[in-house]
């Protein structure tokens, strides 16, 4: 897990860098433009899932991606749960078949059967796919954050340049 976590840490940044994620972030703006980025929206559903249940669904569909995530919880609760299925996203996750009945149940919506190509949900983490997917959320809420409290404000200092192209790289934009 060593090697994946470096890999997954080097990748998340590199494509925050690409997608121009800034903080503070907006975990709506960043699905938004992955979305872009790949050629297929996500949708992001909030949801009254059961308890206990699942906090967070992926469903992957041919032409978008959709997460429902939990209604009935905190907005940085929300972001992480969210983080976590773009982890399985990102990280290439394979199919959970357990999952679409019961999104398919549970939504209300109509979701035809058969375009429903991947789906993902999580209720512990036990599985080697759970701990990757919560680990890349970690790594996104954990890069913003120091981000954020890293970032000169207002600062215009041009002696301090030096410093900024020395450190720029260790706060992870460079």
């Amino acid at each position: 897990m060593a090697i994946r976590e470096r890999e997954l840490r080097r990748y998340c940044k590199r494509l925050l860098r690409q997608l121009d994620i800034r903080p503070p972030l907006r975990v709506d703006e960043l699905c938004h433009r992955l979305g872009l980025h790949r050629g297929k929206p996500i949708r992001l559903i909030p949801w009254e899932l059961p308890a206990p249940g699942p906090f967070g669904v992926w469903i992957s569909r041919t032409d978008e991606e959709h997460i429902f995530y939990q209604k009935e919880t905190t907005r940085v609760h929300q972001d992480h749960i969210i983080l976590h299925e773009v982890g399985h996203i990102l990280a290439d996750h394979e199919a959970d078949a357990r999952a679409e009945e019961e999104v398919l149940g549970m939504s209300g919506t109509d979701h035809p059967r058969g375009l429903i190509t991947r789906r993902l949900h999580r209720t512990s983490y036990s599985e080697d796919y759970e701990r990757e997917a919560e680990l890349v959320a970690t790594i996104i809420q954990e890069w913003a954050v120091v981000i954020d409290h890293t970032t000169a404000r207002g600062c215009e200092d041009p002696s301090l340049d030096p410093l900024r192209s020395a450190l720029g790289s260790r706060w992870g934009w460079r």
